[in-house]
Protein backbone atom coordinates (compact mmCIF):
# COMPACT_ATOMS: atom_id res chain seq x y z
CA UNK A 1 0.00 0.00 0.00
CA UNK A 2 1.08 3.56 -0.82
CA UNK A 3 2.36 5.13 2.83
CA UNK A 4 1.33 8.64 1.70
CA UNK A 5 -1.61 10.17 -0.45
CA UNK A 6 -1.55 13.76 -0.59
CA UNK A 7 -4.75 15.76 -2.18
CA UNK A 8 -4.24 18.84 -3.09
CA UNK A 9 -7.11 21.61 -4.24
CA UNK A 10 -5.98 24.05 -6.96
CA UNK A 11 -8.13 26.97 -8.70
CA UNK A 12 -5.83 29.12 -10.70
CA UNK A 13 -2.06 28.56 -9.14
CA UNK A 14 0.01 27.46 -12.00
CA UNK A 15 2.51 29.77 -10.03
CA UNK A 16 3.04 27.83 -7.41
CA UNK A 17 3.08 23.95 -9.03
CA UNK A 18 6.16 23.07 -9.84
CA UNK A 19 7.74 24.40 -6.99
CA UNK A 20 4.99 22.48 -4.43
CA UNK A 21 5.98 19.66 -6.67
CA UNK A 22 9.78 19.58 -6.12
CA UNK A 23 9.18 20.42 -2.54
CA UNK A 24 7.09 17.51 -2.02
CA UNK A 25 9.56 15.11 -3.96
CA UNK A 26 12.40 16.44 -1.72
CA UNK A 27 10.59 15.42 1.55
CA UNK A 28 9.07 12.33 0.00
CA UNK A 29 13.03 11.02 -1.10
CA UNK A 30 14.55 11.84 2.10
CA UNK A 31 12.31 10.07 4.34
CA UNK A 32 11.96 6.95 1.65
CA UNK A 33 7.56 7.17 1.85
CA UNK A 34 6.05 5.68 -1.29
CA UNK A 35 3.91 8.23 -2.66
CA UNK A 36 1.06 10.01 -4.73
CA UNK A 37 0.03 13.36 -5.06
CA UNK A 38 -3.27 14.04 -6.34
CA UNK A 39 -4.04 17.62 -7.71
CA UNK A 40 -7.77 18.56 -8.31
CA UNK A 41 -8.06 21.56 -10.93
CA UNK A 42 -11.15 22.75 -9.43
CA UNK A 43 -12.28 24.54 -12.92
CA UNK A 44 -8.96 26.75 -13.07
CA UNK A 45 -9.26 29.36 -15.73
CA UNK A 46 -5.45 29.81 -16.15
CA UNK A 47 -2.49 27.44 -16.59
CA UNK A 48 -2.96 25.35 -14.32
CA UNK A 49 -4.12 21.53 -15.79
CA UNK A 50 -1.18 22.54 -18.36
CA UNK A 51 1.26 22.94 -15.32
CA UNK A 52 -0.45 19.75 -13.84
CA UNK A 53 -0.42 17.62 -16.86
CA UNK A 54 3.61 18.45 -17.23
CA UNK A 55 4.46 17.18 -13.75
CA UNK A 56 2.97 14.35 -14.31
CA UNK A 57 4.86 13.34 -17.62
CA UNK A 58 7.59 14.35 -15.08
CA UNK A 59 6.93 12.63 -12.34
CA UNK A 60 3.47 9.80 -12.42
CA UNK A 61 3.53 9.86 -8.39
CA UNK A 62 1.98 13.51 -9.64
CA UNK A 63 -1.92 12.81 -10.75
CA UNK A 64 -4.68 15.51 -11.69
CA UNK A 65 -8.54 15.44 -11.79
CA UNK A 66 -9.77 18.09 -13.54
CA UNK A 67 -13.70 19.47 -13.02
CA UNK A 68 -15.08 21.27 -15.82
CA UNK A 69 -16.15 24.02 -13.85
CA UNK A 70 -15.83 25.76 -10.29
CA UNK A 71 -17.19 23.67 -7.80
CA UNK A 72 -15.81 25.11 -4.67
CA UNK A 73 -12.75 23.38 -1.96
CA UNK A 74 -15.48 20.75 -0.63
CA UNK A 75 -16.11 18.94 -3.95
CA UNK A 76 -12.14 19.10 -4.39
CA UNK A 77 -11.77 17.35 -0.91
CA UNK A 78 -14.03 14.76 -1.68
CA UNK A 79 -13.34 13.91 -5.30
CA UNK A 80 -9.43 13.74 -4.01
CA UNK A 81 -10.50 11.46 -0.75
CA UNK A 82 -12.70 8.98 -3.35
CA UNK A 83 -9.25 8.91 -5.40
CA UNK A 84 -6.70 8.31 -2.72
CA UNK A 85 -4.93 4.70 -1.82
CA UNK A 86 -2.55 5.88 0.95
CA UNK A 87 -2.46 4.57 4.32
CA UNK A 88 -2.44 8.07 5.33
CA UNK A 89 -4.18 10.79 3.18
CA UNK A 90 -2.45 14.37 3.77
CA UNK A 91 -4.50 17.48 2.63
CA UNK A 92 -2.56 21.12 1.45
CA UNK A 93 -3.53 23.94 -0.25
CA UNK A 94 -1.24 24.54 -3.69
CA UNK A 95 -0.53 28.29 -3.25
CA UNK A 96 2.75 27.35 -0.48
CA UNK A 97 1.38 28.62 2.48
CA UNK A 98 1.33 25.09 3.66
CA UNK A 99 4.80 23.48 4.08
CA UNK A 100 5.54 20.18 2.85
CA UNK A 101 8.00 19.66 5.30
CA UNK A 102 5.17 19.46 8.30
CA UNK A 103 4.01 15.61 6.58
CA UNK A 104 6.89 13.54 7.93
CA UNK A 105 5.40 14.53 11.83
CA UNK A 106 1.90 14.45 10.59
CA UNK A 107 1.95 10.85 9.60
CA UNK A 108 3.86 10.25 12.36
CA UNK A 109 1.44 10.92 14.46
CA UNK A 110 -1.32 9.21 12.72
CA UNK A 111 0.71 6.44 12.73
CA UNK A 112 2.60 5.70 15.58
CA UNK A 113 0.32 7.68 18.10
CA UNK A 114 -3.07 6.13 16.66
CA UNK A 115 -4.95 9.63 16.15
CA UNK A 116 -7.63 9.10 13.50
CA UNK A 117 -7.28 13.25 12.14
CA UNK A 118 -4.79 15.09 13.20
CA UNK A 119 -5.74 18.98 12.13
CA UNK A 120 -2.87 21.80 11.63
CA UNK A 121 -2.58 25.01 13.69
CA UNK A 122 -1.06 27.90 12.33
CA UNK A 123 -0.84 29.89 15.65
CA UNK A 124 1.58 32.46 13.84
CA UNK A 125 -0.06 33.57 10.80
CA UNK A 126 0.99 35.79 7.80
CA UNK A 127 -2.35 37.30 7.20
CA UNK A 128 -4.21 40.62 7.34
CA UNK A 129 -6.22 41.60 10.49
CA UNK A 130 -9.79 41.49 8.75
CA UNK A 131 -8.90 37.56 7.73
CA UNK A 132 -7.33 37.05 11.57
CA UNK A 133 -10.26 38.71 13.54
CA UNK A 134 -13.14 36.78 11.84
CA UNK A 135 -11.51 33.35 11.78
CA UNK A 136 -10.88 33.69 15.56
CA UNK A 137 -14.55 34.15 16.39
CA UNK A 138 -15.37 31.58 13.98
CA UNK A 139 -13.07 28.95 15.46
CA UNK A 140 -14.30 30.17 19.03
CA UNK A 141 -18.23 29.31 18.18
CA UNK A 142 -17.09 26.25 16.33
CA UNK A 143 -15.08 25.08 19.73
CA UNK A 144 -17.95 25.68 21.53
CA UNK A 145 -20.73 24.34 19.32
CA UNK A 146 -19.04 21.13 18.19
CA UNK A 147 -16.99 20.45 21.86
CA UNK A 148 -14.07 19.47 19.49
CA UNK A 149 -10.84 21.65 21.22
CA UNK A 150 -9.43 22.66 17.29
CA UNK A 151 -7.83 26.02 17.29
CA UNK A 152 -7.73 26.14 13.91
CA UNK A 153 -10.64 23.86 11.81
CA UNK A 154 -10.09 25.45 8.77
CA UNK A 155 -6.44 25.00 8.74
CA UNK A 156 -5.66 23.43 4.99
CA UNK A 157 -3.26 21.14 6.13
CA UNK A 158 -4.41 18.05 7.91
CA UNK A 159 -3.39 14.14 8.05
CA UNK A 160 -6.15 11.51 8.02
CA UNK A 161 -6.18 7.59 8.66
CA UNK A 162 -7.06 6.50 5.38
CA UNK A 163 -10.34 4.70 6.74
CA UNK A 164 -11.56 8.29 7.69
CA UNK A 165 -11.74 10.08 4.24
CA UNK A 166 -13.23 6.92 2.89
CA UNK A 167 -16.39 7.07 5.34
CA UNK A 168 -17.32 10.97 5.29
CA UNK A 169 -18.63 13.29 2.70
CA UNK A 170 -17.60 16.27 1.98
CA UNK A 171 -20.13 18.99 0.42
CA UNK A 172 -20.79 22.73 0.43
CA UNK A 173 -18.72 24.73 2.31
CA UNK A 174 -18.20 21.71 4.77
CA UNK A 175 -14.38 21.13 4.19
CA UNK A 176 -13.86 23.61 7.23
CA UNK A 177 -16.05 21.09 9.50
CA UNK A 178 -14.20 17.89 8.77
CA UNK A 179 -13.19 17.53 12.08
CA UNK A 180 -16.87 17.70 12.92
CA UNK A 181 -17.70 15.28 10.55
CA UNK A 182 -15.30 12.59 12.17
CA UNK A 183 -16.50 12.56 14.73
CA UNK A 184 -19.84 12.03 13.91
CA UNK A 185 -18.25 9.08 11.48
CA UNK A 186 -17.01 8.00 14.91
CA UNK A 187 -13.40 8.76 14.51
CA UNK A 188 -12.97 10.67 17.62
CA UNK A 189 -9.28 10.81 18.76
CA UNK A 190 -8.35 14.39 16.82
CA UNK A 191 -5.06 15.95 17.56
CA UNK A 192 -3.99 18.72 16.76
CA UNK A 193 0.13 20.00 15.82
CA UNK A 194 1.48 23.36 15.58
CA UNK A 195 2.45 24.17 11.21
CA UNK A 196 4.05 26.62 10.09
CA UNK A 197 2.24 29.30 7.60
CA UNK A 198 4.16 30.78 5.14
CA UNK A 199 3.69 34.22 3.49
CA UNK A 200 1.67 33.88 0.15
CA UNK A 201 4.14 33.78 -3.08
CA UNK A 202 1.89 33.98 -5.85
CA UNK A 203 -1.45 35.10 -6.80
CA UNK A 204 -4.13 36.38 -4.37
CA UNK A 205 -6.73 34.59 -2.28
CA UNK A 206 -10.11 33.23 -3.29
CA UNK A 207 -11.96 33.45 0.14
CA UNK A 208 -14.04 36.61 0.96
CA UNK A 209 -15.77 37.22 4.15
CA UNK A 210 -18.80 35.88 2.97
CA UNK A 211 -17.52 32.60 3.71
CA UNK A 212 -17.82 32.99 7.38
CA UNK A 213 -21.76 33.71 7.00
CA UNK A 214 -22.16 30.43 4.57
CA UNK A 215 -19.75 28.65 7.46
CA UNK A 216 -21.64 29.62 10.14
CA UNK A 217 -24.99 28.62 8.48
CA UNK A 218 -23.13 25.08 7.28
CA UNK A 219 -22.17 24.64 11.05
CA UNK A 220 -25.59 24.83 12.16
CA UNK A 221 -26.23 22.25 9.26
CA UNK A 222 -23.87 19.85 10.57
CA UNK A 223 -24.70 20.02 13.71
CA UNK A 224 -28.48 19.33 13.56
CA UNK A 225 -27.74 16.35 11.17
CA UNK A 226 -25.29 15.03 13.18
CA UNK A 227 -27.47 14.85 16.11
CA UNK A 228 -30.89 14.41 14.62
CA UNK A 229 -30.51 12.85 11.20
CA UNK A 230 -31.47 9.34 12.75
CA UNK A 231 -33.80 10.89 15.54
CA UNK A 232 -35.60 13.70 14.01
CA UNK A 233 -39.19 12.69 16.50
CA UNK A 234 -36.17 13.92 19.61
CA UNK A 235 -36.10 17.15 18.42
CA UNK A 236 -39.30 18.27 16.51
CA UNK A 237 -41.52 16.38 18.82
CA UNK A 238 -39.61 17.98 22.10
CA UNK A 239 -40.40 21.29 20.81
CA UNK A 240 -43.67 20.30 18.93
CA UNK A 241 -44.93 19.29 22.47
CA UNK A 242 -43.43 22.58 24.83
CA UNK A 243 -45.32 24.64 21.96
CA UNK A 244 -48.38 22.82 22.47
CA UNK A 245 -48.56 22.70 26.22
CA UNK A 246 -47.47 26.19 25.63
CA UNK A 247 -51.19 26.77 23.93
CA UNK A 248 -52.44 24.74 25.72
CA UNK A 249 -52.15 26.11 29.20
CA UNK A 250 -53.01 29.78 27.44
CA UNK A 251 -56.29 27.95 26.55
CA UNK A 252 -56.93 26.93 29.59
CA UNK A 253 -56.11 30.18 31.30
CA UNK A 254 -58.59 31.91 29.48
CA UNK A 255 -61.52 29.49 29.67
CA UNK A 256 -60.92 29.28 34.00
CA UNK A 257 -61.18 32.95 33.90
CA UNK A 258 -64.56 33.01 32.10
CA UNK A 259 -65.78 30.43 33.93
CA UNK A 260 -64.64 31.94 37.41
CA UNK A 261 -66.17 35.22 36.30
CA UNK A 262 -69.07 33.79 34.97
CA UNK A 263 -70.33 30.93 37.64
CA UNK A 264 -68.03 31.54 40.37
CA UNK A 265 -67.59 35.10 41.35
CA UNK A 266 -70.88 36.12 38.80
CA UNK A 267 -68.95 39.27 38.09
CA UNK A 268 -69.91 40.54 34.31
CA UNK A 269 -67.65 39.51 31.48
CA UNK A 270 -65.24 42.20 30.17
CA UNK A 271 -63.90 40.58 27.40
CA UNK A 272 -65.10 37.26 24.87
CA UNK A 273 -62.68 35.29 24.68
CA UNK A 274 -62.15 35.42 20.95
CA UNK A 275 -61.27 39.46 21.70
CA UNK A 276 -58.16 38.77 24.20
CA UNK A 277 -54.76 38.93 22.52
CA UNK A 278 -54.20 35.74 24.56
CA UNK A 279 -56.79 33.45 22.58
CA UNK A 280 -54.40 34.47 19.08
CA UNK A 281 -51.45 33.46 20.76
CA UNK A 282 -52.34 30.35 22.02
CA UNK A 283 -53.89 29.02 19.11
CA UNK A 284 -50.70 29.77 17.34
CA UNK A 285 -48.78 27.98 19.81
CA UNK A 286 -51.75 25.07 19.27
CA UNK A 287 -50.70 25.13 15.61
CA UNK A 288 -47.00 25.30 15.86
CA UNK A 289 -46.50 22.75 18.09
CA UNK A 290 -49.34 20.45 16.13
CA UNK A 291 -47.07 20.89 13.02
CA UNK A 292 -43.71 20.30 14.59
CA UNK A 293 -44.77 16.97 16.01
CA UNK A 294 -46.58 15.70 12.79
CA UNK A 295 -43.38 16.92 11.20
CA UNK A 296 -41.04 15.00 13.26
CA UNK A 297 -43.23 11.85 13.11
CA UNK A 298 -42.87 12.00 9.50
CA UNK A 299 -39.67 12.45 9.52
CA UNK A 300 -39.16 9.68 11.75
CA UNK A 301 -41.24 7.47 9.72
CA UNK A 302 -38.93 8.38 6.36
CA UNK A 303 -35.82 8.03 8.61
CA UNK A 304 -37.40 4.04 9.63
CA UNK A 305 -38.28 3.32 6.12
CA UNK A 306 -34.62 4.00 5.56
CA UNK A 307 -33.00 2.36 8.41
CA UNK A 308 -33.22 -1.67 6.39
CA UNK A 309 -31.03 -0.07 3.50
CA UNK A 310 -28.53 1.96 5.74
CA UNK A 311 -24.94 0.95 5.62
CA UNK A 312 -23.45 0.92 8.93
CA UNK A 313 -19.81 1.99 9.11
CA UNK A 314 -16.98 -1.08 9.77
CA UNK A 315 -13.55 -0.99 9.41
CA UNK A 316 -12.49 -4.19 10.10
CA UNK A 317 -13.35 -7.78 9.70
CA UNK A 318 -11.97 -10.95 10.96
CA UNK A 319 -13.09 -13.89 9.16
CA UNK A 320 -14.83 -14.27 5.93
CA UNK A 321 -18.67 -13.14 5.62
CA UNK A 322 -20.84 -14.18 2.99
CA UNK A 323 -21.31 -11.33 1.12
CA UNK A 324 -24.60 -9.11 1.06
CA UNK A 325 -27.25 -8.74 -1.25
CA UNK A 326 -29.13 -5.18 -0.95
Amino acid sequence: MTDISIVVPAYNEHESIPELCQWISRVMQSHGFSFEVLFVDDGSTDNTWEVILAQHRLNPSFKGIRFNRNFGKSAALHTGFRAAVGKVVITMDADLQDSPDEIPALYEMVTTQGFHLVSGWKRKRHDPISKTIPSKFFNYITRLISGIRLHDFNCGLKAYQGVVVKNISVYGEMHRYIPLLAKWAGFSKIGEKIVEHRERKYGTTKFGLERFLRGFLDLLTITFVGKFARRPMHFFGTWGIVWFLLGFGFTVHMVWDKVYATWIAHEPVKREIVDQPMFYLALVALVVGVQLFLTGFIAELMARQTASRRDYLVIERAGTFPTESH
